[in-house]
C-alpha cells in the first residue's frame, strides 16, 4: 500500500491504494512511518516527495475501517480510537521533525487526514485539478489534529472559514491561501517536485536541517500540545452517536440523519 523509491537525490513515498482513493488505513500509517525512517537513513536522499497513486493524493482516513470498529464492543472501540489518533499524531510529528525537506506532490484530492499530510509537509506542489478539504464535521467527526496544522499554515481566521464550513476548495484557492505553494499541469506534479528537491539539495544538508528545525520550532511546543489535545478530541468524537451516523451514511452512500 506504500511504495518507496529513490531517484537521484530525492526519495518518493507513494500512497498506493487507488481502490480506496489512497485512504489511510492503520497499516498504511505504520508503513508511512517506516518509510520516513528508512529514507532518513539514506544519505543520498536530500528531500522526500510524498504523492498518491493514479488521480488522488489521499482521501483521508479509511472510514470503512473506522465504521467496522464502531460496530464492535464499546470499550475495545474506544481503545482503538485512542490508538488510531496517537498513531496519526506520531506520523505528523515525525514529518514535522524530519530533518530533510518533505515535499507534497498533490496529484488530486487531498481530503481530511490527507489534508493533514499536506500541512505537515514543508513545500507543496499541486496539480491544477487538485483539491483540498476537511469534511470531518459532515461525518460527525472532529479533525482534531488537522485543525492546528491548518492554523499553523494559514492563520486562525482563514482556518475557521475552511474548517467550520467543511468545504472543499480547488487548487487556485488553496494557492491563494498559501496551502499550496505552486500549481502546475497535472502531468508535471512529480517532475516539478523532483526539481524542487534538487533545489533543496544545493544547500548543505546540516544547514537545511537546522533551518527546517527553526521554521517548525518557533511555535513548536504550542503546536505539539495542540496536536496531542487534538488527538484526544478526535478519539472522543468517534464515540458519539453523530460519528456513528456519519460513518454509516458514508459507507451506505447516503446523507446523514443527525441525532
Amino acid at each position: 500500500m506504500i511504495k518507496v523509491r529513490v531517484d537521484d537525490n530525492s526519495g518518493t513515498i507513494e500512497l498506493a491504494r487507488p481502490d480506496r482513493r489512497n485512504a489511510l488505513s492503520r497499516s498504511m500509517i505504520q508503513q508511512l512511518r517506516q518509510a520516513f525512517t528508512d529514507l532518513h537513513q539514506e544519505k543520498k536522499v536530500r528531500a522526500v516527495i510524498m504523492t498518491g497513486s493514479e488521480k488522488c493524493f489521499c482521501a483521508g482516513m479509511d472510514l470503512h475501517e473506522m465504521h467496522a470498529t464502531s460496530n464492535g464492543e464499546e470499550s475495545a472501540a474506544q481503545q482503538q480510537w485512542h490508538s488510531d489518533a496517537m498513531a496519526y499524531r506520531d506520523l505528523i510529528l515525525q514529518m514535522l521533525r524530519f530533518p530533510k525537506p518533505v515535499i507534497a506532490a498533490i496529484n488530486g484530492p487531498a481530503i481530511g487526514g490527507g489534508a493533514g499530510l499536506v500541512c505537515a509537509s514543508d513545500i507543496v506542489v499541486a496539480g491544477n485539478s487538485a483539491t483540498f478539504g476537511v469534511p470531518a464535521t459532515r461525518r460527525g467527526l472532529v479533525a482534531g489534529m488537522v485543525v492546528p496544522l491548518v492554523v499553523f499554515r494559514i492563520g486562525s481566521g482563514q482556518a475557521a472559514n475552511l474548517m467550520l464550513s467543511a468545504k472543499t476548495i480547488h487548487a487556485a484557492e488553496a494557492f491563494r491561501l498559501n496551502l499550496f505553494h505552486e500549481t502546475v499541469d497535472d502531468q508535471q506534479v512529480w517532475v516539478r517536485a523532483h526539481q524542487v528537491a534538487g533545489e533543496c539539495a544545493e544547500g548543505a544538508a546540516e544547514a537545511v536541517a537546522l533551518t527546517k528545525r527553526m521554521l517548525n520550532e518557533h511555535i513548536g511546543e504550542q503546536l505539539m500540545t495542540m496536536l496531542t489535545t487534538g488527538a484526544a478530541v478526535t478519539a472522543t468524537s468517534k464515540t458519539t452517536e453523530a460519528a456513528r451516523e456519519g460513518m454509516a451514511a458514508f459507507v451506505e452512500k447516503r446523507e446523514p440523519n443527525w441525532p
